[in-house]
Order: structure tokens, then sequence, then C-alpha cells
């Protein structure tokens, strides 16, 4: 078996049976996670490694470069713009990349991020570089997709704030009317900046703290700072617990729902 470290390995995973299994990786400039399904069944998860672990391979038994059937590639951006797919054109991709202000070593993308809208997005050149070494650029998704589409599928109340965390960066979501209503990212320095932040996201769409509630997902627990202090401006404040994928017992969905979520998925177009 393979030397990588796993925070999960189902005793029933059978490297005979890649094709019938799904990839799911979820990268950014400097590291990244992955997992391995069975339709809804989590097999395998390995968080937070290393990107220069994509290239080392193991050896046959490595569980990450198996053939798998299918390969769900989530990137984490450097710069995103989304608009109504009904007046989306691939041709004028090119001129909608002019926004993000694209530089020589960054590469661009185009998918349907839902029913409504089309997202334009750039990825970091060494990132690409890494991806394209060992997997398909068709495999490849908006990096958010995933964890957009989970929390669509669940309802989501427009007084509800959805905050995914990942090292200084935070994402924030909201719907209105069951269609996607606000997503932007925020680099933050301290758990002050997050809740100012966060503040601003609530203040813009006129929800009052007093009736928003926050629900976290990544590299958040109910007893860190960051936590703490948005507890301190919003009285309903909670861990995300949904789950797109069947976990173990001991498992709690939020810190890597961004990367389970993968599984609602299909592949992107680039450009």
């Amino acid at each position: 078996m393979s030397n990588r470290s796993y925070q999960y390995l189902d005793p029933d995973l059978d490297q005979r049976n890649a094709a019938q299994h799904t990839l799911l990786v979820q990268a950014n400039a400097n590291s990244f996670s992955f997992a391995v399904t069975d339709g809804t069944k989590l097999l395998l998860l390995s968080d937070d490694l290393s990107l220069d672990e994509m290239n080392r391979v193991s050896g046959d038994d490595d569980l990450l470069f198996r053939n798998y059937g299918r390969r769900i590639i989530g990137l984490s951006n450097t710069g995103f713009t989304l608009m109504p797919a009904a007046i989306f054109n691939p041709q004028k991709v090119a001129d909608l990349a002019r926004f993000l202000h694209v530089k020589e070593t960054e590469k661009v993308f185009s998918q349907p991020l839902d029913a409504e809208n089309q997202v334009v997005f750039k990825v970091c050149g060494s990132l690409t570089e890494k991806i394209e070494a060992n997997f398909d650029l068709e495999d490849i998704v908006f990096g958010a997709k995933g964890w957009i589409k989970a929390i669509a599928g669940n309802e989501p109340s427009p007084s509800n704030l959805y905050l995914n965390i990942s090292g200084n960066k935070v994402e924030i979501l909201n719907f209105g009317g069951g269609k996607l209503r606000f997503h932007n990212s925020f680099e933050f320095m301290n758990e002050d900046e997050l809740a100012y932040f966060t503040t601003v996201a609530a203040g813009d769409l006129q929800i009052s703290a007093d009736t928003v509630t926050l629900y976290l997902s990544g590299n958040v627990e109910a007893n860190d700072r960051n936590f703490g202090r948005l507890r301190k401006f919003f009285s309903r404040v909670d861990l995300n617990s949904i789950k797109p994928l069947r976990l173990p017992n001991q498992f709690a969905s939020h810190p890597s729902l961004k990367l389970t979520a993968l599984a609602l998925c299909g592949s992107s177009a680039a450009y």
C-alpha cells in the first residue's frame, strides 16, 4: 500500500476496482487534498498534502494515481467573474478574461456554475502545470463549484451566510429565492478582518446581524479564534453539517465539505 498519510482509509477499498470509483482532488498553489468515493460512500481521505506530492509517485500501489473511472479536480482561483448563462458566448472568453488581468503564467477556464451562471476563472500557472503533469485539463472544475451546489441543494435561507475558510482566505456565499445571490472571496490577516469582511458582506446584502445565521466550513472549529470572533458580532454561528457523501461516524462534515462536495460536479471546458 502507498506510504502516503490518510485521515481515513476504508478496509474495503480494492485498487483493482479503481475504474468503478471517483477521485476528488481539491488543490491550491501550496497544497492539496484528495478523496476516493464509491457512489456516495467515502473510501479514502487524505488532507493537506504538499503540492510537491504531485511529483512523488510511490509506486504501482499509489492510490492517488490510479486509473479511476472519473476524476474531478477542483482548483483554487486567482480571480473569477460570473455572468448570466443566457448571454454567455464561448467565443468571447478571451474578452472576458481581460477583466481578470490575466498574467502570462496564468491559465483561464470557463464552465457553467449552475443553470443561471457561467464562471470564467484564472488559475496560477505553477498549479496548472502540476495538474497537467498528472491529470487531464478536462477534469478541472471551479474549486467552489461543488460547495455552492451542495448548499444550493439544501434549501438555503436568504438570511444565511455560508463561509468556507482555507488558511487566510474566506469564501462567502448567499442565496435568495433559491438562486445564487452573492459569492466572493477575501484574504484576511486575523480574526478581526474575517469578522469585518463578513459584516460588510451581510451589510451589502441588507441582512442584519440579528437575523443572519453563519454556517462555517473548512479550517475552522467551534473553539478557535475565528469562530469565537464571529460569535462576538453574530448571535447565530454554527459549523456546516451538510454531507454530500456518507462519512464514517467519527468524521465531522465541515472540514472536508469543499472537497467531498466535488462529487456533485461534472467537468469543465478549458480555454
